[in-house]
């Protein structure tokens, strides 16, 4: 799915209103109605509905759910600010429509100290993506009194105050929402963590803007959906045998840390390697034999690796538990300065090609680097948000024509080119040690099955967090393991086979 920057979603709409053709009035009720069938399913629970609605577009809609779910039978109130007595040309159309219904309370933003919420849902329709300018006066103290309540919260396309395509400054008042009910396409600010936290869970409704449109207007900018995996997965033919399916090794370890190494294994025989070797140091050859033994055991060293050897046809996965000792550096270095064929490198890897910005120009082409934020900065150099990140990834990425897999909540994946992929499955169960060897294993493992080293990021990415997800929904997010979410692989591939094949 693209995202759009917020020109181009006006853009969208005017092209919708006048190819399709209808009024701009029926899209704001279409919007509406979207709204109106998720908050009636998903909080049935609930009766009352507060509804705090600006004079642009966005209050349009707010006024246009008020109506309808007054109309499905829900106790609605509207605030609105009636200091501004200005409203866009359909808000004040749905405005009109709303006042002639004796029902619903028509209240001033400045009468919410006297009023009840109890057992209310905050709808906040203020500003949307027509924001241009950080809140300030009435507006800021509205969103500050409703961000001390306790109610259940949900915002209309976005949530007030906040920028669509670029990040607030610190000291910006946003309203923290628990939902969002965003307008055909996911908006930049809801995948990075500055301004992300104030989205809650997003939730993108298909408003049925003109696709050809969609289809035609570039974007750089991309989340990975059903979609688009789909179109990269490749079900596994009957008449094949192992060594259609590649060799991945992984090469990790040191003397305390072989179970970085024993999680990557894992994962790439998982994720349906055709032979799968581990090339760590003798200490841990009984662990690794007795935890995987379908994998191959390669000796490189004896307390840590000084000895990488160059197999044939094979990936490599380099970097979970490797260490950075002297040799252990030597060795990695003397290897990839003698080796052309894309490689996954992660953890001690990048943290020993950091030592010296010269070793970069030693990662082959078509590489596929995992960094977190600070393997990142230690790499790159300091940035002052993930904004900035992302942009000098984007310019790294194309200088030494890697792939970089910048992990986050929703994790980038910088392609040469300048296109930016998130990805939205995962959650914060993976915030624990092992959740990053497991990636390492779950590409290398692709990348050694003939995907490319852009489709085995994004479907590695994603079936990561995928497989995160299902490990939290048996497990929890707090109790799930790294373990966990390998288990989980597997159920992952069957939903991919079943979807797969029903397209067919």
């Amino acid at each position: 799915m693209k995202i759009f920057t917020a020109e181009n979603i006006r853009k969208a709409d005017a092209y919708t209103i006048q190819n399709e053709p209808i009024s701009s009035i029926q899209l704001m009720e279409r919007a509406a109605s979207a709204c109106v069938e998720w908050i009636s399913t998903s909080c049935k629970q609930h009766t009352k509905f507060i509804i705090f609605c600006g004079n642009g577009n966005n209050g349009g809609d707010g006024f246009a759910i008020a109506r309808m779910l007054y109309l499905k039978g829900f106790d609605v109130d509207v605030f609105i600010n009636k200091d501004k007595s200005y409203f866009s040309d359909d808000a004040l159309i749905n405005y009109k429509r709303l006042r002639d219904i004796s029902g619903i309370a028509l209240k001033d933003f400045g009468e919410i100290e006297k009023y009840n919420f109890e057992k209310a849902i905050i709808v906040d329709a203020i500003f949307g993506t027509g924001l241009s300018r950080s809140l300030e006066g009435n507006y800021k103290d509205l969103v500050e009194n409703l961000n001390l309540k306790n109610n259940p919260k949900i915002s209309i396309d976005v949530p007030t105050g906040m920028f669509t395509d670029q990040l607030n400054e610190k000291k910006d008042l946003i309203f923290k929402t628990d939902y969002t009910l965003t307008f055909q396409f996911w908006k930049k600010a809801f995948l990075h963590p500055e301004t992300g936290k104030f989205a809650g869970k997003v939730f993108v409704l298909d408003i049925k803007l003109n696709q050809e449109f969609i289809d035609n207007t570039e974007s750089d900018d991309y989340v990975i959906d059903d979609e688009l995996i789909l179109k990269i997965f490749k079900p596994r033919e009957d008449f094949t045998h192992k060594g259609i399916y590649g060799k991945s090794i992984i090469v990790g370890g040191s003397y305390g840390k072989i179970g970085a190494a024993v999680l990557a294994t894992k994962s790439a025989l998982k994720t349906g390697s055709g032979l799968t070797f581990v090339l760590a140091p003798k200490c841990g050859y009984e662990i690794l034999q007795t935890s995987s033994p379908e994998a191959m055991f390669i000796e490189g060293g004896e307390k840590n690796i000084n000895q990488i050897d160059e197999v044939e046809n094979a990936v490599y996965g380099i970097g979970p538990g490797l260490g950075t000792e002297e040799k252990t550096e030597k060795t990695l270095l003397k290897f990839l300065g003698n080796h052309y064929s894309p490689v996954i490198l992660d953890a001690d890897a990048l943290n020993i090609i950091s030592k010296n910005e010269n070793h970069l120009k030693s990662i082959p082409k078509n590489s596929v680097i995992t960094p977190h934020p600070k393997e990142f900065e230690r790499l790159f150099g300091n940035t002052e948000n993930s904004f900035e990140r992302l942009d000098l990834a984007k310019t790294i990425a194309k200088q030494l024509g890697i792939f970089i897999v910048l992990k986050d909540h929703h994790t980038q994946i910088i392609i040469p080119d300048g296109k930016v992929f998130y990805n939205i499955t995962g959650n914060s169960g993976l915030a624990k040690g092992g959740s990053g060897d497991i990636l390492t294993g779950i590409i290398t493992s692709l990348l050694a099955q003939n995907y490319s080293s852009q489709e085995a990021a994004i479907l590695g990415v994603w079936l990561h967090g995928k497989a995160a997800d299902f490990a939290a929904e048996k497990n929890s997010k707090e109790a799930m393991q790294p373990t966990n979410v390998i288990d989980e692989i597997g159920n992952v591939f069957l939903d991919l086979n079943k979807k797969a094949t029903t397209l067919l």
